[in-house]
C-alpha cells in the first residue's frame, strides 16, 4: 500500500491528497487542475500562508522579503533556482512582509530576506541575509528531515 501525504496547491490553496511514489511526476490540483509543483515560489497572503503551514505534510520554505529592498530583490533569482531544486520534496514560498505586515510581526521577522523552514507546522530554522541558490539549497538539506 502507497502512503498518501497532504499537499496544499499553490494555486487555489486546496489540500489534496497526493501518493507519495506520485510526488515527481508532476501531480495537478483535484480542484484547479493547476500543477501542484511548479519550480516557483508560492506567493503567500496570511490565510494561504496558515493553509500551507498547517496542512502541508512537506516542509515548507518561506522567504519573508519586501519588494522594495536590494538584497531580497538581489536573492529573488536565487531563490526561484533553489524552489527548483528543491520541490516536489519541499514547498517553497514567499510572504511579502510590507503587504503581509502582520505575518512578519508573527514570527518576530527582524531583517529581510530571512529564510524559515517549517515541519509538521513549527520552525525548525531561520536564517537571515541574502544566500546564493545552492546555499539555499544546502541550508534546507542540512535542517530538513530526510
Amino acid at each position: 500500500m502507497t502512503e498518501s501525504l497532504h499537499i496544499v496547491c499553490p494555486h487555489c490553496h486546496t489540500t489534496n491528497r497526493v501518493h507519495t511514489d506520485q510526488l515527481g511526476s508532476a501531480p495537478d490540483c483535484g480542484s484547479c487542475k493547476k500543477p501542484l509543483f511548479t519550480g516557483q515560489p508560492a506567493d503567500l497572503d496570511g490565510a494561504a500562508f496558515d493553509k500551507h503551514l498547517l496542512r502541508n505534510q512537506i516542509p515548507l520554505l518561506v522567504d519573508f522579503w519586501a519588494p522594495w529592498y536590494g538584497p531580497c530583490r538581489q536573492m529573488a533569482p536565487a531563490y526561484v533556482q533553489a524552489a527548483a531544486q528543491l520541490e516536489p520534496r519541499i514547498r517553497v514560498a514567499k510572504v511579502d512582509t510590507e503587504a503581509h505586515q502582520t505575518l512578519g510581526a508573527r514570527y518576530q521577522i527582524r531583517s529581510i530576506p530571512t529564510l524559515a523552514l517549517f515541519v509538521g507546522g513549527r520552525e525548525v530554522a531561520r536564517q537571515a541575509g541574502a544566500m546564493g541558490t545552492a546555499d539555499i539549497v544546502r541550508w534546507v538539506q542540512q535542517h530538513a528531515p530526510r
